[in-house]
């Protein structure tokens, strides 16, 4: 989870991946090689440090009030400490919407954090002022389909990051039993395959998506940047048997079905449904 960003200077100590290379000038410069924009953008967006997505669970409206999907690390306010969330906290964040074909069309207004967090996974939902039906007659853009199944290895899959108008493509090779990054530990994690899904600051919040049917399947996070262990950018995988491996140059992301289980009558996240398994 790679600090890169003089807008979070003041949480230098528990830094993340996504934060982007210094500023908003940034995403003018080149881009890595492997990054490429021959991408299907179309509800892509963009935060001021980080990437995401507008979404949309199975069961919604189109008068309902839209989604947007990033990372917990990416909260307006900081991390949220290891053991806690933000749950239907107010906010007035905004966001970049795109097309297909990756030209910035419009900006989103969220009124809402459903819920954040960097415990167990890390997540962050917004409700926005736009109803689903709203955003497609004023932009007309399309949200992307959260999936409520847990996905498979070798599922090939798309990493699309809206702060840098860029893309990525792989495979799941693994899932992770559990990941440690400082003080952070996220359970069965995407592991990307290589080469193909490097990722780097500015990408984190990107949503993972099924290549083959366009489903966001989990959301991008981070990655070991030098090979240590279980450090702030060098994330660790620790196996059931307790074994501990960090590599160098692995990649990875959080799996977001588990929304599904925290669904309430009214369509909204509600923590206390029997049976959530968000923390």
């Amino acid at each position: 989870m790679r600090i890169i960003s003089s807008l979070v200077v003041l949480f230098t100590t528990q830094a993340a991946l996504a934060f982007p290379l210094a500023d908003q000038h940034t995403r003018s410069m080149s881009v890595p090689e492997h990054m490429t924009a021959d991408f299907d953008f179309e509800g892509i967006v963009q935060l001021s440090n980080c990437s995401g997505s507008l979404i949309r669970l199975e069961n919604t409206l189109d008068t309902d009030q839209a989604l947007v999907l990033t990372n917990g690390h990416c909260l307006e306010n900081g991390f949220p400490a290891p053991g806690t969330n933000v749950y239907r906290q107010a906010s007035r964040r905004r966001f970049t919407l795109m097309n297909a074909a990756g030209d910035e069309v419009g900006t989103l207004t969220a009124n809402r954090i459903e819920y954040g967090t960097m415990t167990g996974t890390d997540m962050s939902i917004y409700r926005l002022n736009e109803t689903y039906a709203g955003i497609k007659a004023r932009f007309q853009v399309r949200p992307l389909m959260l999936s409520s199944q847990h996905p498979t290895v070798n599922t090939e899959i798309e990493v699309v990051s809206g702060y840098w108008s860029r893309g990525f493509r792989c495979s799941i090779e693994s899932f992770v039993y559990r990941l440690v990054e400082d003080s952070f530990t996220m359970n069965d994690s995407i592991r990307y395959s290589r080469p193909g899904c490097e990722v780097f600051g500015g990408t984190s919040g990107s949503p993972i998506i099924h290549k083959l049917t366009r489903e966001v399947i989990g959301v991008n996070n981070t990655g070991n940047e030098s090979g240590r262990r279980c450090t702030m950018n060098n994330p660790c995988e620790i196996n059931e048997e307790g074994k501990v491996e960090a590599i160098k140059g692995y990649s990875y992301g959080q799996q977001t079905y588990r929304v599904y289980s925290c669904l309430n009558a009214n369509r909204e996240i509600d923590l206390t449904i029997p049976g959530c398994t968000l923390q």
